[in-house]
């Protein structure tokens, strides 16, 4: 059986109002060894310390197959042995990649992307987390891997972004942002502006352009165990309690719906296949 490491990063997880109890919890139940990483994050940072964080993540990790998950990042318990028979059955590959459900609320969810997040460290040593537009993609030899040309699983990343957090949390998190991003690209690209409701603004503004799109729904006790009784006490000052007055007046076409079915299922099969007969990233 292959060895595994789950490693994330968090800061003050406590003031940012984190589930990252909850998240230790499951990366202990999942992995051999566990590794956290970013507590020395500066308030004022550069963007490109988030992939080198990553990186310093990946090094730390001592198994066959490192997973990187963000703090908000969860895996249901029930996905834990096909987790694990995959990093055999895929072991030739440098990434696996898991469709990502993101939550807004406790009741729907969105396939946001399709995201590369366990590397096969044993057998590709030289993967570097710094691809792509915001510098923390996994790289071959400068090369980024697609997520599209590597197994997929049907196996889904639980993802509860800013769910536990106040406005006032947000405000300050994404501000902070908006300056990294800024004083690095120079530009907002699209995180807002000079000051913190500005920055705000800009994240409300995508929440509503992508919660019409979460149109798949969920109950709480179909959720990972280890997150329910986080989900159950939510309260009114919380974004994922209505999103902040979006619950009730937002209306989920059915097109997203059946968009949302093609990319579940009928684009799994079509990557499945693409995968089978292409060998670009397998070990010579």
């Amino acid at each position: 059986m292959s060895s595994l490491s789950i490693f994330t990063s968090m800061t003050n997880p406590e003031k940012r109002m984190d589930a990252w109890k909850e998240a230790l919890e499951c990366y202990n139940d999942l992995a051999d060894e566990v590794i956290v990483v970013g507590q020395d994050w500066p308030y004022e940072f550069s963007w490109d310390f988030i992939g080198k964080t990553f990186q310093k993540g990946f090094n730390k990790c001592s198994s066959d197959w490192v997973i990187r998950m963000d703090i908000d990042y969860f895996f249901h318990e029930k996905d834990f042995s096909k987790i694990r028979k995959s990093l055999i059955k895929y072991n030739n590959y440098p990434m696996i990649a898991f469709p990502q459900y993101q939550f807004f609320s406790h009741d729907r969810y969105q396939i946001k992307t399709r995201i590369g997040l366990a590397f096969n460290k044993k057998k590709f040593p030289n993967i570097k987390l710094n691809g792509g537009g915001d510098l923390t993609l996994a790289t071959i030899n400068g090369s980024l891997i697609n997520p599209k040309l590597v197994p997929n699983l049907l196996v889904p990343i639980y993802q509860y972004d800013s769910i536990f957090r106040t406005k006032e949390i947000i405000k300050e998190d994404r501000y902070r942002f908006a300056k990294a991003w800024q004083a690095y690209f120079q530009d907002y690209g699209g995180r807002g502006g000079e000051n913190i409701e500005e920055s705000f603004n800009a994240w409300f503004s995508m929440v509503k352009d992508r919660y019409p799109k979460h149109s798949f729904k969920i109950k709480i006790e179909n959720h990972p165990k280890y997150i329910q009784q986080k989900l159950n006490s939510l309260n009114e000052n919380q974004f994922g309690y209505d999103i902040f007055g979006l619950k009730e007046s937002t209306k989920f076409p059915k097109i997203y719906y059946l968009k949302g079915l093609k990319e579940k299922y009928i684009n799994y099969l079509i990557i499945f296949f693409k995968v089978k007969f292409n060998k670009r990233f397998q070990l010579k």
